[in-house]
């Protein structure tokens, strides 16, 4: 049995960390209310962004000029790009992210080639001996659309060359609070950009061909704008609920150190009233 300099130790070192824990929760759920505002507040503009690039796609002059990035060709080598968190502490939501990352990896005979958003998603395919098309780091500290530019001008770069023939963005989706959903995205060739209906007539200029392919790659990194986001808000909420819960079994495990450590010094005190009463009685029988 432990003895009570053990259990005091004990006791004060999770004190400690659930302290500790506490106030990571509480910075997890300021920087959540930010990051759940701007992703839902962006969802609006990237919906709008798609609209208007399916109404300007209707009114090309020439409906047989493709631009590079909505030709569609056989799927012979994909890239994915993966966004993950720098930090860990937020609970099973990097792991579902890789989880379904290598699973669609290995679901294809050709080797796949991979863009890593975040230190996480970068150690673990480095660890299995991935080699990395390019990784970028630090973006999910503070979301800046800047900073998704590099990442859209390497995937935009590598389909244009015809490197890859499609590519794919694999993130947490941000559901609730208490729901993140690792998901796959198509985003080229860039699709489904047909309206339905009567498209609207307004005057183009220059033309819709030159706007369009002005638009494409912003488009692009809108997107992936978008997908940082989301992963920014997911990890920000799954941190928070991580380290609530953490804080919770350290307040739990306290208290049964606490109810442990009483009943131990009880059972010492009442060692300590029978030994002294034992020895009253030795004592007082022998001067009888």
């Amino acid at each position: 049995m432990a003895s009570l300099r053990d259990i005091r130790r004990r006791i004060r070192s999770i004190r400690n960390t659930g302290q500790i824990t506490r106030a990571m929760q509480m910075v997890a759920a300021s920087r959540m209310r930010r990051a759940q505002q701007r992703v839902l507040a962006s969802r609006p503009y990237a919906e709008a962004a798609r609209t208007m690039l399916g109404e300007l796609s209707q009114q090309r002059l020439d409906p047989t000029a493709v631009h590079p990035l909505l030709r569609q060709r056989p799927e012979r080598r994909a890239s994915f790009v993966v966004f993950t968190s720098d930090r860990g502490l937020a609970g099973a939501l990097n792991s579902n992210v890789l989880r379904r990352a290598t699973e669609e990896i290995l679901a294809r005979e050709e080797e796949s080639q991979i863009v890593t958003i975040g230190r996480k998603g970068q150690d673990f395919f480095v660890r299995r001996g991935r080699r990395l098309a390019a990784t970028f780091t630090g973006l999910g500290e503070r979301p800046e659309y800047a900073g998704i530019i590099p990442v859209a001008r390497v995937v935009v770069e590598a389909y244009t060359a015809e490197n890859v023939d499609a590519v794919y963005m694999l993130y947490p989706q941000f559901i609730s609070t208490l729901q993140q959903l690792p998901v796959v995205k198509p985003i080229l060739p860039i699709q489904a950009l047909e309206e339905e209906g009567t498209p609207l007539e307004f005057i183009i200029e220059p033309d819709a061909e030159a706007i369009l392919a002005a638009l494409l790659p912003r488009y692009v990194e809108v997107q992936l704008y978008q997908a940082l986001l989301e992963a920014t808000a997911s990890e920000q909420s799954a941190r928070m609920i991580a380290m609530r819960n953490a804080t919770e079994n350290a307040e739990e495990l306290v208290s049964e150190l606490t109810l442990s450590y009483n009943k131990a010094r009880q059972a010492a005190i009442t060692k300590e009233i029978t030994e002294i009463a034992t020895a009253a009685e030795a004592l007082t029988a022998a001067r009888t």
